[in-house]
């Protein structure tokens, strides 16, 4: 087998020795090509130059989850074709990891690196389903390249959160929980929207829903970690079925309150419900519209301001080795 490695330096849980011993381990197992990214978009580069190749069976992203999205859409640049492109395996390096740790996989470099080379070697792997956004005909945002996610996306108040963070990261600062949730308070005390949404869902064959202040598409189930402790947003998303959104009509003071505690209380079983909660579940494709533009995010990447995104769950679109 070969394999092309492809490591973010930046990966906030891994030490350039760790890097070297997963390196070596893995290559112990097979032909490996190592590269490490030197730039913004380096990673997605260096994954359709695999997807191109005819003797790559295999890219492990080295990093966080920025890193792994890179590469899955440079594997996809063309589309999907889980038959023939070669075939995603993560090894986590950032701080939260969602994509690996929602596929079960350790959240431990180590941990994990060991336990890729047994999934290889007893032939283990599944075929997942991915989100896809696209700009929406007859908009502004028509003309946006079409992006692939892995695990949740997010128009508005959450996408403001991880724009934040990218501003205190690109000055140095280290992506901790801590700063996560001290920019959730700073994006709530500065968001304009909060009592009044502006966003729209629009689905084939549905009444569009109104007015929402928070939306949040996921791929999978957690939708995020804090810390140790799993985030379900919504409980029933799944690699295997198509995107799920939860969306809520205010941000008030109370509001935040009741939502707030039920997610840090959430389960597999019970996610947030109430009057103000908007829950859907296993969608093939429906449109996010914005009265004014908002931040997007795709798993935990800032993408900038839109006023409108089209989301198409695809099934079956990656081979990923567990």
């Amino acid at each position: 087998m070969r394999a092309l490695l492809v490591v973010n330096p930046a990966a906030t849980t891994t030490s350039a020795r760790t890097r070297d011993v997963l390196i070596h381990a893995l290559a112990s197992e097979m032909k490996l090509e190592a590269v490490t990214t030197e730039y913004r978009g380096h990673a997605r580069d260096l994954g359709r130059q695999a997807a191109e190749s005819n003797d790559i069976d295999l890219v492990v992203a080295l990093g966080g989850d920025g890193t792994v999205n890179e590469v899955v859409n440079g594997l996809l640049h063309a589309g999907p074709d889980p038959e023939h492109l070669p075939g995603l395996a993560v090894v986590p390096g950032g701080s939260t990891n969602v994509f690996a740790r929602a596929l079960d996989l350790p959240n431990h470099p180590v941990e994990a690196t060991g336990a890729l080379l047994d999934a290889l070697r007893e032939g283990r792997e599944r075929t997942v389903g991915l989100g896809l956004t696209s700009g929406t005909p007859g908009t502004d945002d028509e003309g946006v390249p079409p992006r692939w996610f892995t695990f949740n996306a997010g128009l508005g108040f959450d996408a403001g959160v991880v724009g934040r963070v990218e501003q205190h990261r690109e000055r140095g600062r280290k992506s901790t929980h801590a700063l996560y949730m001290r920019q959730v308070v700073r994006q709530l005390i500065g968001e304009p929207h909060r009592l009044h949404g502006v966003i729209t869902l629009e689905q084939p064959g549905e009444e569009p829903v109104r007015d929402l202040a928070l939306s949040i598409v996921s791929n999978a189930s957690p939708w995020t970690f804090l810390g140790n402790r799993p985030i379900y947003a919504s409980p029933k998303a799944s690699f295997d079925t198509g995107l799920d959104l939860f969306g809520l009509k205010r941000l008030s003071a109370s509001a935040l309150a009741r939502y707030g505690t039920q997610l840090l209380t959430s389960s597999p079983e019970r996610g947030p419900r109430g009057r103000h909660v908007t829950a859907r579940h296993d969608l093939t494709q429906f449109t996010l519209h914005s009265k004014v533009p908002l931040p997007l995010q795709m798993d935990g990447d800032h993408l900038g301001l839109r006023t409108s995104v089209t989301f198409t769950g695809v099934r079956r679109a990656l081979r990923v080795i567990v």
